[in-house]
């Protein structure tokens, strides 16, 4: 590992890197002159050992106040990932069966035809309840027994596991309580207690006060006249009932890109709240890539890393989506209108999470890769766009990689 530094529009960009992933230091910091970049963090491990470790540029747009060694931001859905992981570590310790019904261990679960939802509907979107029909009472986000009884009370929007719908926010709930009602602890507790902690991770779903001055500023995307017409936009435009319309919309008013107060950093929102930096994200990662470590078994991994549901129009995105149980895998949408922001091309075996804005968490088995990106300008699109992108595509091809065309990055 050499010391990296270099300047850029933003600020300076500091960190190490092991020499055959020169490039993917060379594609970060062009992401802050050729492509918007902010501030930003990336980091990559590989057979466990990190081989590059980067974070730089300002956290205002101003370029004031620098991002540092151990800055962190929102990661939004990248979250589900860390909630997934908890599921799967009680999954793996037999306190959980992904094959179960919800009701075993959540009866009131069951209500309003969801009696036969299983755990693992709830991991892969299938259960019905993408987002909430009824306007969601203002602060609710932050009360996690409010938002559980909303669930509770819902009638799915199809029967769970007939078909798939990006449950955009509502994960960290349904699988969360999963979580809570198996551990006897809160999602965020046991986050803390049995992976962020001995994993040694600056990642949190529920922040504690000593870390909010670290936290930086998240700057949404402005699309200005030339906003993307996806279909995903069409259909919020059209119908403000509609799944994806409540989806992105029906919040409480919860300002989940920038929390304000106590309550706010310390909601545990496992859907979209979660908050960390690449570092952090690659650490969590790692053991997924090799093996399990002492955390998982290969059997799990495996499960974990499956296709579990694929679908031609996913009923919330609106694109062609595919998630293994609680994880996005590689999605091709590149043959669609806007499918340069409909996309994420990883490896095959590859499985993470996408953060709204274009933060990304992975582990990619078949080459032992752990990947962490974060920043805080978003970018346009539902999955990665052009700076998540570009630093992904240059890892792959750091690692002998050929070729995305087949719609995964394969050697």
């Amino acid at each position: 590992m050499n010391p990296f530094a270099a300047e850029t529009p933003m600020g300076a960009v500091s960190g190490t890197v092991h020499d055959d992933f020169q490039t993917v230091a060379d594609t970060f910091v062009a992401n802050f002159s050729e492509r918007g970049e902010i501030g930003a963090s990336l980091s990559l491990t590989v057979e466990g050992e990190t081989v590059l470790d980067l974070w730089g540029g300002s956290q205002d747009q101003e370029a004031t106040t620098a991002w540092e060694e151990d800055t962190v931001s929102i990661v939004f859905s990248v979250t589900k990932a860390a909630t997934a992981m908890c599921a799967h570590l009680l999954i793996e310790r037999g306190e959980l069966d992904v094959h179960a019904k919800v009701t075993d261990y959540w009866p009131e679960f069951g209500q309003n035809g969801k009696g036969d939802a299983t755990v693992a509907m709830m991991l892969n979107h299938s259960v019905g309840l993408p987002t909430f029909r009824e306007p969601v009472p203002k602060g609710a986000f932050y009360d996690w027994d409010t938002m559980v009884g909303l669930l509770e009370g819902m009638e799915p929007y199809w029967e769970p596991g007939s078909r798939n719908g990006y449950h955009m926010v509502s994960f960290g709930w349904t699988v969360g309580e999963l979580v809570r009602r198996a551990s006897g602890r809160s999602l965020g507790t046991y986050f803390a207690e049995e992976l962020a902690g001995p994993l040694g991770v600056d990642f949190w779903i529920g922040l504690p006060e000593e870390i909010e001055p670290r936290v930086a500023r998240i700057f949404a995307h402005d699309p200005g006249p030339d906003i993307a017409m996806t279909d995903f936009t069409k259909a919020i435009i059209a119908d403000r009932q509609s799944i994806p319309a409540l989806a992105l919309l029906n919040t409480g008013g919860a300002n989940l890109g920038n929390p304000k107060t106590r309550g706010q950093f310390a909601a545990e929102i496992g859907g979209a709240g979660g908050i960390a930096n690449g570092r952090a994200m690659a650490s969590l990662i790692t053991p997924l890539a090799n093996g399990g470590g002492d955390l998982y078994s290969p059997d799990t991994i495996s499960q974990m890393s499956r296709v579990s549901v694929a679908t031609g129009q996913d009923a919330t995105l609106q694109i062609p989506s595919r998630f293994a149980l609680g994880f996005m895998k590689s999605m091709d949408n590149r043959h669609r209108p806007f499918g340069h922001i409909e996309s994420a091309l990883l490896g095959e075996e590859a499985f993470g999470h996408v953060g709204a804005g274009g933060s990304i968490m992975f582990a990619d088995p078949e080459c032992h890769l752990g990947f962490g990106y974060s920043m805080n300008q978003m970018g346009p699109g539902l999955l990665l766009n052009d700076r998540g992108q570009a630093v992904v595509d240059a890892t792959y091809k750091a690692l002998g990689y050929r070729s995305n065309a087949s719609g995964a990055w394969n050697r």
